[in-house]
């Protein structure tokens, strides 16, 4: 990394929160609405990452890049919205280590951001529920901007609240658009080894440190 950082922003999906149970419930009751054969979860995790719409398009297409009729998405997307805001965090759970990692952050002084591409409507709740909404100073979700990651523009939105440099600035994350996201807005980037990436190893998208738990941010940040 160029520096120690002055602030430290997290992706919420694939790196603070295992949040593919209750999307993949929410998937296969939706293709069952629509009269089509469920997905099952293993499927599912290689579809998450960007965002409730994309992942419904993969799913009624089936596949990670095709898109799906227009008029299949238009009856499919409100039924899998209405299912996701009851079970935004039913069966969703932290990975091993965010609450620890968290806690270490804070004690250390960090201004803390989360950034994510989940719409506010699903994601201030999950967190809530999660208990981790009162440890950001900041929260932006996939609808808080006209733009969203891999876009930098919302990593420098939080660097202009807490009046970091993006220099002085680290994002911690689990994809290809976290790595994007960060490089465009000159972020440092720390990803986590078991996130949503559609398959790939997140060490081809060249973060500057991988790391397997957030407690483990301890080591980078001391080294």
């Amino acid at each position: 990394m160029n520096t120690r950082p002055r602030m430290i922003l997290i992706d919420v999906d694939g790196t603070l929160v295992d949040s593919v149970p209750d999307l993949a419930y929410c998937v296969d009751q939706m293709m069952g609405a629509l009269g089509r054969e469920p997905h099952g979860e293993a499927k599912v995790r290689n579809w998450v990452g960007n965002g409730v719409e994309k992942l419904v398009k993969r799913a009624l297409a089936d596949d990670l890049d095709a898109e799906p009729p227009a008029a299949d998405f238009e009856r499919a997307y409100p039924i899998f919205l209405e299912l996701y805001a009851r079970n935004t965090s039913t069966r969703s759970l932290l990975y091993p280590g965010v609450r620890e990692g968290v806690d270490y952050l804070k004690a250390a002084a960090y201004p803390l951001g989360c950034v994510t591409n989940k719409a506010e409507r699903f994601t201030l709740p999950l967190l809530r529920s999660l208990g981790l909404h009162d440890d950001f100073g900041i929260i932006v979700a996939g609808d808080t901007l006209d733009r969203k990651k891999p876009d930098p523009l919302p990593l420098l939105h939080a660097a202009a609240h807490f009046g970091v440099p993006p220099e002085a600035s680290l994002m911690v994350g689990d994809s290809v658009s976290d790595v994007t996201a960060a490089r465009a807005a000159g972020f440092d980037i720390v990803c986590m080894s078991y996130g949503y990436n559609h398959g790939m190893d997140i060490r081809e998208a060249a973060p500057d440190a991988v790391m397997d738990s957030l407690v483990d941010l301890r080591d980078i940040l001391e080294t």
